[in-house]
Order: structure tokens, then C-alpha cells, then sequence
């Protein structure tokens, strides 16, 4: 019988990435999206979803359970950008980022709960950012909602393994996709203190994403994640100096490896 997967954000970039592989490989695969009716030609089936409102994720949740009878894995990739000086980041968009980028993945993760609790298996898989891992500047908040949400997965995983429930974090580098055209930028303005640095920063944030790898390099990682019979807590999909930042925080003095950021966005 088939796996039946349902992924968050499937309408594009990764999201629609990991759902056409998976679907080439045999998984009965649901993708969500606001607004499904905008993607008539999605390979594979799509329901309307919300990460900010609950009835629409009980909603969405159900509408699979009663099509597949069950839900093996939840892939929470729906997610939004933000840059900006925090300083100049209006709070409501703070709070806004944080909603879809945190709290709505944790909301996802407890309506799936019960359905795989009665299963007894699953495997929740929640996507992150190699970004999460450091505090880069002009990007401080979209860090902390994906670092956040490295840190209670973590957790939650330890609190649901007595259910035979799998959880794992998979932390992508920079790839080619909209997630630029979809974020929130706070605007640079003429006056603000932050001006050059911060146009030079958004500048070379849009480059990397524009170069970024294949997002079929992630629809092939989370297809080996699946079929790994004890998924690890975290993973890293990017390019070699991205993941290799990770290992260098870890062992760099704090100030030293402030330094290469600094050096690297020319601050």
C-alpha cells in the first residue's frame, strides 16, 4: 500500500518539488495551498490550507484521512521569508512570520498527532533553514522563527516516540526558487541608518537564491529520509560551505565566526 504523504506549501519551489518525486515514486501524495484552484495542472492532488488558521488545517487533515484512510507523513514545508534591519521590521510582521513559520508547523503537527497515534507509525518531517543554525544580519528573524522551530522538534520528538512517531528537521541552504519574490523586505529607506549595508546585504541574498542548487536535490533527500527506518534528528541540504558554516560555529570562538559573517556581508 502506499505511503500517503501530505506536504504543506506544495504549489511551488520545494514544496512542489518533493511532491512531483515522490509522486514519480509511487506515494499517494497530497499537497496544500491557500488557494488550490490557481494550480489546475499540479501533478499531484492539492487541498486548500492554512498554516495561520486552524479550522483550515482540522479541515485539511480530515479531507485526506477520509480520501486515503490514513496519513503516514507530514512534510511542513510551507514557510515565508523576511528581511530587514530588525529595528526598522514593523512587529506585525515580526508576529506574521512567526505565525507561518513556527507556530502554524507546531498547529499542523498536533492536528496529524491523533491520526498517527491510532495508526501507530508516522514520520514528521519539518523543513528549516541552514540560516536557523546563526543569527545572519538583515535575516535575524527569519533565523529565529527556523531555529526556533529546529529547537522544538527536539524536543517533540523525544515527547512522541513512545507512539512509534518519527520527527526530523531537514535545514536547506540556498536553492532556486520564488522565496524571494514571496518574502517581506522592509523597505530601505533614505534615512535609515541601515541604508547601504542593508541594500548591499538584500542584493546578495537575491544572487544566492537566484544561483541555488535544484530543488530535486531536496525531493531526493527527504525521499531517502522516508525510507530510512530511523530518520536522524537534523539534516543539511545545500551546498558544501554552507552546511561546512555549521560545523565552524560550532568550533570558532564566537567572535571569530562573527568576524567571517561580518567579513562575508561586508558589515
Amino acid at each position: 500500500m502506499s505511503k500517503v504523504v501530505l506536504i504543506t506549501g506544495g504549489s511551488s519551489g520545494i514544496g512542489k518539488s518533493i511532491g512531483e518525486f515522490l509522486s514519480s515514486k509511487g506515494y499517494d501524495v497530497f499537497g496544500t495551498s491557500r488557494n488550490p484552484d490557481r494550480y489546475p495542472n499540479s501533478k499531484f492532488k492539492l487541498v486548500a490550507l492554512d498554516v495561520a488558521d486552524i479550522i483550515s488545517i482540522k479541515k485539511a487533515i480530515q479531507a485526506v484521512v477520509e480520501t486515503s484512510g490514513r496519513l503516514d507523513v507530514l512534510i511542513n514545508n510551507a514557510g515565508s521569508g523576511i528581511t530587514g534591519p530588525i529595528e526598522e521590521i514593523p512587529d506585525e510582521e515580526i508576529k506574521r512570520n512567526f505565525e507561518t513559520n513556527f507556530f502554524g508547523p507546531i498547529n499542523v503537527i498536533k492536528s496529524v498527532l491523533p491520526q498517527m497515534r491510532e495508526q501507530n507509525s508516522g514520520l514528521i518531517i519539518n523543513i528549516t533553514s541552514i540560516a536557523g543554525y546563526m543569527g545572519l544580519p538583515y535575516r535575524g528573524i527569519y533565523s529565529a522563527s527556523k531555529g526556533a522551530l529546529e529547537l522544538v522538534t527536539e524536543a517533540f520528538r523525544m515527547e512522541i516516540s513512545g507512539f512509534n512517531i518519527k520527527m526530523t528537521n531537514v535545514a536547506p541552504g540556498d536553492f532556486a526558487t520564488n522565496i524571494a519574490a514571496g518574502r517581506y523586505h522592509a523597505p530601505v529607506l533614505d534615512n535609515s541608518p541601515y541604508k547601504e549595508t542593508y541594500q548591499n546585504t538584500l542584493s546578495m541574498m537575491d544572487a544566492h537564491v537566484d544561483s541555488g542548487n535544484d530543488p530535486k536535490q531536496m525531493a531526493r533527500a527527504i525521499y531517502k529520509i522516508i525510507e530510512t527506518k530511523n530518520p536522524k534528528i537534523h539534516y543539511k541540504v545545500g551546498a558544501f560551505m554552507q552546511k561546512f558554516s555549521i560545523v565552524l560555529k560550532r568550533i570558532l570562538p564566537d567572535k571569530i565566526y562573527e568576524k567571517l559573517l561580518r567579513n562575508h556581508y561586508k558589515l
